[in-house]
C-alpha cells in the first residue's frame, strides 16, 4: 500500500468508526436497534448521499472480520437449552418461520417479479432469520425475557439462526459454481454437519489449554488473542471444507458458549470466572469490527443508481415485506394458546437484522443481486428491523 493510500485508509476508518458509533448511539438512545443507525452511516458516508468514501480493499478485509466475529456472537448467545424450555412450540415457530419465508419470497421474486433462479433463492434465504440479539433487547427492556412467550421466541430463534447459516452455506455453494447442484450441497450440508459435531471436541481441548497459559501468562491480552485465533482458525477450516468463512465464526461461537450441551460447555461451568472473562475481554473487539461490517453494506448501496420512478421497487419492497412479516407470524399465529401470547410470539419472530444482511450482502459481492433488488432487500431489512420492536413495544402497552 503506497503511502497516500494509508494515509486515505487511516482517515477512512476512523470516519467509519466514529460515524458508526455516533449513529448506532442516536438510535440507541431512541430506543431503536443501533444497527439501524450503523446501516444508515453507510448510507449517509457512501455514493447513496454525501458519496466522502467508497470502501478500500482493507476495509473490506476488516468487514469481513467483522461478519465472521458477528457470526461468533450469535453463536455464543445461542442457548440450546431454550428448545428443552419451550417444547415443540419453538420448533413449530422456528420451522415454520424459516420454510415460509423462504418459499413466500422464492416464489414471489422467480414467478411474479421474473428474477432468475439463484436470485430468486438468496432473496428467499434473505428472509428466514430472526435476529436473536434485537429480539432478546427488546423484550429485556420490557422485562419480559422470562414470560412464557420470551422462552418460546428464544428457542425458535436459536432453531431459526442453525437453518439460515446451513442454507447460507449451501447457497454461498451455489455462488461459487454458478448454477444450482444437488450433490454439491448434499456435500456442503454433510461437512456441516461434520463440522459442528466436532468443532465443540476441539474447542474443548483448546480450552484446557487456554485456561493453563492463562495461569501462568505474565501478559494481558492472552485469552482475546487465543480466542480470535480460534475463530480465524474455524473460518478458514470452514473455506477448506466448502462452507462460507462465517459458518466457522458460528460453530466456534457456538462451541464457545456455555450454554451449549457439549463439551466445551461442561469444562468451562467447572471455571464460571474464566468463562466471564472470555466474553468481557471479547467483547471489546466484537464491538469494534462488527460496525464496520454494517457501515460496507450502506457504503456498498447506491441509492442514486436506482430508478425510483420505477414502480418495480416500490412493487418489489412491499411485497417482500408483506411476505417478511407474514411468514414470520403465521406460525405463532396458529399455536394454542392467548391470542395476546400468540401475537406477540409473531411480532417477536420479525426483526431480520444482521443474518439478513449477510445473506444480502454475499449476494450482492456473488455478482448474483442486481442493485434494485439488494436496496429492495435492505429497505426490508431495516424496516423489519426498526418497526417491529417498535410495535411490540407498544402492543405490550396495549395489552397490560
Amino acid at each position: 500500500m503506497e503511502a497516500q493510500a494509508v494515509h486515505q485508509f487511516f482517515l477512512q476508518l476512523m470516519v467509519i468508526l466514529l460515524t458508526a458509533r455516533l449513529f448506532g448511539e442516536s438510535f440507541a438512545r431512541l430506543k431503536s436497534p443501533p444497527v439501524v443507525g450503523e446501516l444508515l452511516a453507510g448510507v449517509l458516508l457512501g455514493p447513496s448521499l454525501l458519496g466522502w468514501m467508497e470502501p478500500s480493499q482493507v476495509i473490506k478485509l476488516l468487514a469481513e472480520i467483522g461478519i465472521i466475529l458477528l457470526l461468533f456472537e450469535v453463536g455464543l448467545d445461542t442457548d440450546i437449552r431454550q428448545l428443552a424450555k419451550s417444547g415443540w412450540q419453538a420448533l413449530f415457530v422456528a420451522v415454520s418461520g424459516f420454510l415460509w419465508p423462504f418459499v413466500f419470497g422464492f416464489s414471489l421474486s422467480h414467478w411474479l417479479f421474473d428474477r432468475n433462479l439463484l436470485e430468486s433463492l438468496f432473496i428467499g434465504g434473505t428472509l428466514t432469520a430472526t435476529s436473536i440479539g434485537i429480539t432478546v433487547r427488546v423484550l429485556t427492556d420490557l422485562k419480559r425475557q422470562h414470560s412464557r412467550e420470551a422462552q418460546v421466541v428464544l428457542g425458535a430463534a436459536v432453531i431459526d439462526d442453525i437453518l439460515g447459516v446451513v442454507l447460507l452455506a449451501v447457497l454461498y455453494d451455489f455462488s461459487q459454481v454458478g448454477q444450482i447442484n444437488t450433490a454439491n450441497a448434499l456435500q456442503v450440508i454433510g461437512f456441516i454437519a461434520m463440522f459442528f459435531v466436532l468443532a465443540p471436541l476441539f474447542a474443548k481441548a483448546i480450552s484446557l489449554l487456554i485456561r493453563q497459559f492463562a495461569k501462568i501468562s505474565q501478559t494481558d491480552g492472552l485469552i482475546p488473542t487465543l480466542i480470535v485465533s480460534l475463530v480465524l482458525f474455524f473460518a478458514w477450516l470452514a473455506h477448506e471444507m466448502g462452507a462460507p468463512e462465517l459458518l466457522g465464526g458460528f460453530a466456534a461461537g457456538l462451541a464457545l458458549s456455555r450454554r451449549f450441551f457439549l463439551p466445551f460447555a461442561m469444562a468451562l461451568h467447572e471455571d464460571p470466572d474464566f468463562t466471564g472473562r472470555i466474553e468481557a475481554q471479547m467483547r471489546p473487539i466484537i464491538q469494534l469490527f462488527v460496525p464496520i461490517f454494517f457501515v460496507m453494506v450502506g457504503l456498498s448501496l447506491n441509492l442514486r443508481e436506482i430508478d425510483w420512478a420505477s414502480p418495480f421497487i416500490w412493487w418489489f419492497s412491499a411485497s417482500l415485506l408483506a411476505v417478511a412479516i407474514l411468514g414470520k407470524m403465521q406460525g405463532a399465529l396458529v399455536l394454542r394458546g392467548p391470542w395476546t401470547e400468540r401475537l406477540a410470539i409473531g411480532i417477536a419472530m420479525v426483526p431480520r437484522g444482521e443474518v439478513g444482511l449477510i445473506f444480502a450482502e454475499l449476494g450482492r459481492t456473488s455478482g448474483i443481486m442486481v442493485n434494485e433488488v439488494y436496496a429492495a432487500l435492505i429497505i426490508v431489512i431495516a424496516m423489519t428491523t426498526l418497526f417491529a420492536p417498535m410495535l411490540l413495544k407498544g402492543f405490550y402497552r396495549y395489552v397490560k
